[in-house]
């Protein structure tokens, strides 16, 4: 079970991601996530230190595909899992983040933790990958290349989705393109 600071922190974290998707990264303030929250300045200082602690631990939350693949789950289904998750990002433009972390790339770090988060994205996704061709249920391909594709198509459409509506057919092409990809089939 959680911790009562751990549930506080993932109700901040909630609360600025719908904050950040809305306004932006530099619009947002820590006054303003204390009225989103109900929390007082005290006990949102208690958790970080400001909008850009916030973010960055936001940004960096990293998911893993480690436990499935341990498991034996198939290849696909992890891959249709997470091509599922994506459409879903897509096609709710009012909780992309695509703005904040445009803004906050310019504000931020320069860039470095941004190239830290994509070197960690394209090994995630190449480890999937060579585990779906190992399973035989991905084609032979260079797992860095489509890694690549994969996460530089879907950050282009996620870009877009905040400015044109996507439509649930178009989020759906580019999981059956992945998928047609790594499998040849639909």
């Amino acid at each position: 079970m959680a911790r009562k600071g751990d549930e506080t922190k993932m109700a901040i974290q909630q609360a600025a991601i719908e904050l950040f998707a809305r306004k932006g990264f530099k619009d947002v303030s820590m006054s303003d996530i204390c009225t989103s929250t109900g929390l007082s300045r005290g006990g949102l200082y208690r958790h970080y230190s400001s909008t850009s602690e916030i973010f960055k631990e936001i940004i960096t939350e990293e998911y893993s595909y480690d436990e499935r693949i341990e498991r034996g789950d198939k290849a696909l289904d992890i891959l249709k899992d997470t091509l599922e998750y994506v459409e879903k990002a897509l096609i709710d433009s009012d909780t992309s983040l695509s703005l904040a972390i445009y803004e906050y790339a310019h504000v931020g770090d320069n860039g470095k933790e941004f190239q830290l988060i994509e070197e960690r994205a394209k090994i995630r996704w190449m480890k999937l990958i060579e585990y779906g061709i190992s399973t035989g249920e991905f084609n032979k391909v260079d797992s860095e290349a489509v890694a690549e594709l994969i996460l530089y198509y879907y950050q282009g459409l996620r870009m877009w989705s905040k400015v044109i509506d996507m439509e649930k057919s178009f989020a759906g092409n580019y999981s059956q393109n992945i998928i047609r990809i790594l499998t040849g089939g639909n």
